[in-house]
């Protein structure tokens, strides 16, 4: 069994421990997780973002990094440990000084040099490669650390979840070809779904956007629960699973032929598509969303949707020239289209626009869309016929639930907690900071690198969002600061009991689970309250009425009824 260890000769007590629960909820927790963090006394804040773990929590956190460190070795990544502080010319050399924006903490030494406290390490560990690694012989190679990050996030919450401060296991491989940093993703994938199964969570690992890191390809893994931040679409039909930012549902069918004429119809007050559907009598899926930005470099572009469907804003950058969009002002909009917001459409504008069409509208007849003249709209549109082919066609929606999925299944959404995240970064990084190897032949190349992040803290908090109940924490066994609780009841202060108890835990450690003796002299109430909000999967009661009947009394935290078990069938119990 894995994971923390009382040193040899030393059963640990309760009476000898730092335990502080309490039964009230601070006002400024808002997530389970938070509240029960804080009930149970794993945590306690010093400031903003920024949390002390107690002997208690720390017990959790160290078993979960057992588990991450014990994976990663077993698939050969070798651990290292970088500095926090990291000096400003690394991060001027990738661009990201400033590009990294205000989660950046910056500060100044006594000789007024720059330095960062580190979000993340890809410019340090591509320093510290560029200058042990020289040869293709010394690759490939994967290093990690667990080591504490720090980002400002500009409104911390959520406890441990969205702290500033957390602890993150962060890995960097380095390789000669692509092929190679392509078998190594799916080495670390495979240890990622060994690591989260180790610990008990039910999660999945989703296709993902590659964000503020950058890269060529990229999966999260999740933790289901309802409270989870992220949006995930995954199919009835296979294991296809995808972040909303990055999930696709199956291409449309080909486009129908024309069937009504195009015509003017008056929308007075109905800006809406839900609105306008509504005032005509058709489904809002016969209506287009027309949604107008400025691309980066200055052109005017409408984008359009089908009514029932909304932009995906990141799906939408990636369409060439509008990776730095913004949303277009009332005084361009009426420049290029002649009219005010929600009468918007793509026919007859003022003056020449650019029309990136989803996938869905592209593949449209007989569709409405706004006239560009307050007060009306136009129905009976057609491709070809009323208005040009779209210059660009691609999927830049959201998809929904029930969206038919490319292999056939249907589209269902849950929610996550992201803990994971794994990125071929390809040479973004070395390229940027030099990095050359010797090759076969003699010749430099710029090594191939791969990123692979775990939220160490962030795990313990997402565990609790998956397993609670009314009563407090519900931890899967791998992580629970002890498996077995020994509750003592002994109000006479019979000897007898206490010896028993003591005998138990020894015989417990020796047979190596993980076991603690409450020994406070708490009554029975209090005492159990305290396993139960502290989540300790299993109960034993010690006390002079079991003794007598031979027996200890067992209860499982995940459920069912206390049962009387003698000694033989309740080590029995504890070892399956």
């Amino acid at each position: 069994m894995s994971g923390f260890r009382t040193f040899p000769g030393i059963p640990m007590r309760l009476s000898r421990f730092h335990l502080h629960t309490t039964k009230e909820t601070p006002a400024d927790a808002e997530l389970v997780s938070h509240k029960l963090m804080l009930r149970a006394g794993m945590i306690r804040k010093l400031a903003a973002g920024l949390y002390t773990w107690t002997p208690l929590g720390l017990r959790v956190l160290r078993k979960v990094e057992a588990v991450v460190r014990e994976e990663m070795d077993r698939a050969g990544a070798v651990e290292l440990q970088l500095p926090t502080i990291q000096p400003r010319e690394l991060w001027e050399e990738t661009g990201r000084w400033e590009k990294f924006g205000g989660q950046l903490l910056k500060i100044k030494d006594r000789k007024e040099a720059e330095y960062c406290f580190s979000p993340t390490a890809e410019e340090a560990i591509t320093d510290f490669a560029r200058q042990e690694l020289s040869s293709y012989k010394q690759l490939p190679v994967n290093f990690y650390q667990i080591h504490t990050k720090f980002r400002d996030e500009i409104r911390p919450r959520f406890g441990v979840m969205r702290a500033r401060e957390f602890l993150m296991k962060d890995a960097y491989s380095f390789h000669v070809s692509d092929e190679d940093l392509a078998r190594e993703y799916e080495n670390m994938k495979a240890a990622y779904i060994r690591i989260f199964s180790r610990l008990g969570l039910e999660f999945r690992a989703v296709q993902a956007d590659s964000g503020a890191i950058g890269g060529d390809a990229s999966q999260e893994f999740h933790v289901l629960a309802d409270s989870g931040e992220d949006a995930l679409a995954f199919s009835t039909a296979s294991d296809y699973a995808a972040n909303v930012e990055t999930a696709q549902a199956a291409a449309p069918g080909p486009r129908p032929a024309a069937t009504e004429t195009l015509r003017k119809v008056e929308t007075p007050v109905q800006k809406t598509c839900e609105d306008v559907a509504a005032l005509l009598g058709i489904p809002l899926q016969r209506t287009v969303k027309s949604v107008a930005v400025v691309g980066e470099g200055g052109d005017f572009v409408l984008a359009l949707v089908r009514g029932d469907h909304s932009v995906n804003e990141i799906k939408l950058a990636k369409v060439d020239g509008l990776g730095e969009y913004r949303p277009a002002n009332e005084s361009e909009i009426l420049e290029h289209l002649g009219s005010e917001p929600g009468f918007l459409g793509p026919v007859g504008p003022k003056k020449a626009i650019r029309v990136v069409a989803d996938r869905e509208v592209a593949a449209m007849a007989d569709f409405v869309v706004g006239a560009n003249e307050a007060g009306f709209h136009l129905a009976g549109v057609n491709w070809g016929r009323d208005l040009p082919e779209a210059d660009v066609v691609a999927d830049i929606r959201n998809v929904v639930a029930g969206d038919r999925a490319a292999d056939g299944g249907e589209i269902r959404l849950a929610r996550g907690i992201e803990v994971g995240h794994v990125f071929q970064l390809g040479r973004k990084y070395s390229q940027a900071m030099g990095f050359t190897v010797l090759d076969e032949n003699g010749k430099a190349a710029v090594p191939a690198m791969g990123c692979y992040g775990i939220g160490v803290s962030r795990i313990v908090a997402a565990a609790i969002e998956q397993n609670h109940d009314e009563a407090g924490i519900v931890w899967p066994v791998p992580m629970a600061p002890w498996t077995v609780a020994i509750c003592v009841i002994n109000p006479k202060k019979d000897t007898q009991v206490d010896q028993a108890a003591e005998a138990l835990l020894a015989e417990l450690r020796d047979a190596g689970i993980d076991a603690v003796l409450d020994d406070r002299g708490l009554r029975p109430g209090p005492m159990f309250a305290d396993m139960e909000l502290i989540g300790i999967p299993h109960r034993v009661v010690v006390s002079s009425r079991g003794l007598e009947s031979g027996t200890f009394e067992y209860r499982a935290r995940s459920g069912g009824e206390a049962e009387a078990l003698d000694r033989a069938q309740l080590l029995e119990r504890l070892r399956a």
